[in-house]
């Protein structure tokens, strides 16, 4: 499939296919899971909690219309807190406490810059499983030890018997269609 994640927020809004959601399912699901396992859900809350955002973005999402100017990150971290939220209330009277202190109702940190990391991590782990079968393995090796593992352009080149140009023109054209990919994901 040949799309970027904000066409396929698009088609999601529109004219959406099976295909369409199960890729939306495999770039948010392990982003949700570990969000609601850094808030402290065991595993099978977390599974919940992640099937519950999933419920409203089928109800929400072909309602949703793509503002290059918004952040869909942010509207996802937003449901995603307010259903833990809600699950948490729904879980615990109003007036819980212990030996006379107030229970604190645990909350994913939304200022939390795991936020930020996780997100982009998992996305770019995402995107590039879609985009690897896009290329030759030797492009896909040349881009990924010099852009993933770190090694210099020079010692990939002599390993692979390919200029140094070449590495870096491999490098580069990945990178763009990893960009391409992300497109609306990363603002």
């Amino acid at each position: 499939m040949e799309s970027t994640p904000v066409s396929l927020l698009q088609r999601l809004s529109d004219n959406s296919t099976e295909d369409d959601w199960h890729r939306l399912v495999d770039y948010c699901t392990p982003l949700l899971y570990a969000w609601a396992r850094r808030a402290g859900l065991a595993g099978a809350e977390a599974a919940d909690l992640v099937q519950d955002v999933f419920l409203i973005l089928v109800k929400e999402l072909p309602r949703f219309s793509y503002n290059p100017a918004g952040s869909f990150r942010a509207w996802l971290k937003t449901i995603t807190l307010n259903k833990q939220r809600q699950n948490m209330r729904r879980q615990r009277p109003a007036n819980a406490h212990t030996d006379g202190v107030q229970i604190a109702e645990p909350t994913i940190d939304a200022a939390d810059e795991f936020w930020e990391t996780e997100y982009r991590e998992q996305l770019s782990r995402t995107a590039l499983e879609f985009i690897q079968a896009r290329f030759s393995q030797r492009v896909w090796a040349a881009f990924w030890e010099t852009a993933v593992v770190g090694r210099p352009a020079a010692a990939v080149a002599l390993d692979m018997d390919l200029s140094v140009g070449a590495v870096y023109a491999s490098k580069c054209r990945v990178l763009k269609a990893l960009r391409v990919e992300l497109d609306g994901m990363l603002d």
